[in-house]
């Protein structure tokens, strides 16, 4: 059976793996989509697309998947309110991604639109807040799990 702590310390480094890059992504990745140019930006968009996706995927299914898990049995010493919000964020991250930036990629495939590119950076401040707050939720966790003997 697997451990809290195997669980936290996994949650933990999907999680806060995440934080640095939605960071990243935020502050200079998405930014730089101006500068491809129109010649190569569709290619670009492609690839970016299938290359993300193997960055971001199994990060995001094992902070989900160890989400739910703590949600169903929270660690001892942990308010059990807590791991539902986190639940919660990672829930709207996922809304946030499928339903606004995802569309948005697959509209800057066929091209630079420039209106697209600025509703993308914008609306990825939202994922930005929450998995900050999610990189928060979790530090508040492994504390507790640290002063904790039991766990």
């Amino acid at each position: 059976m697997l451990s809290t702590p195997f669980i936290l310390l996994a949650h933990a480094a999907a999680t806060l793996f995440m934080v640095g890059l939605i960071w990243f992504v935020q502050v200079v990745h998405y930014p730089l989509f101006a500068r491809v140019g129109t010649d190569g930006f569709v290619p670009y968009a492609a690839a970016h697309g299938v290359l993300t996706a193997w960055v971001v995927g199994p990060p995001m299914v094992l902070e989900l998947v160890t989400a739910v898990w703590l949600a169903l049995h929270p660690p001892p010493g942990v308010n059990p309110v807590v791991p539902w919000v986190g639940l919660a964020l990672v829930a709207a991250l996922w809304l946030s991604t499928f339903f606004l930036q995802v569309p948005l990629h697959e509209s800057l495939r066929t091209g630079f639109q420039p209106d697209v590119w600025r509703r993308l950076v914008v609306t990825n401040l939202l994922r930005t807040a929450l998995w900050t707050l999610r990189g928060g939720v979790v530090l508040f966790l492994l504390w507790r799990a640290m002063t904790r003997s039991e766990c």
